[in-house]
């Protein structure tokens, strides 16, 4: 099993900048892939950005340029700094992580945390 701890959420005008960082235990030696999603009020959850094992990236369009994602291995953290926030950033941010299918495959989720940009 792995856990999963979302943190760095927050209130912040729009143009500004927050650090999302989640720390991951348990079983970490069976992720591969990670990444970070997000539901805003009556909205689906969607993706936001990925990271591979190999530090391929991958992000929605709607943050190209503005997001970045990262991991530090050493740590079982990954990060996504948040730049030029917008209202419409604003929702549940949560993180994923894959399992490598040679260790099940399983899905894992944190409890997410609350980004709020005001206009």
């Amino acid at each position: 099993q792995v856990q999963l701890v979302e943190s760095g959420g927050g209130l912040v005008q729009a143009g500004g900048s927050l650090r999302l960082s989640c720390v991951a235990s348990g079983s970490t030696f069976s992720i591969s892939g990670m990444g970070w999603y997000r539901q805003a009020p009556g909205k689906l959850r969607e993706l936001v950005a990925t990271i591979s094992s190999g530090d391929n990236t991958n992000y929605v369009d709607s943050v190209k340029g503005r997001f970045t994602i990262s991991r530090d291995n050493a740590k079982n953290t990954v990060y996504l700094q948040m730049n030029s926030l917008k209202p419409e950033d604003t929702a549940v941010y949560y993180c994923n992580a894959e399992g490598d299918p040679y260790y099940g495959g399983m899905t894992y989720w944190g409890k997410g945390t609350l980004v709020t940009v005001s206009s």
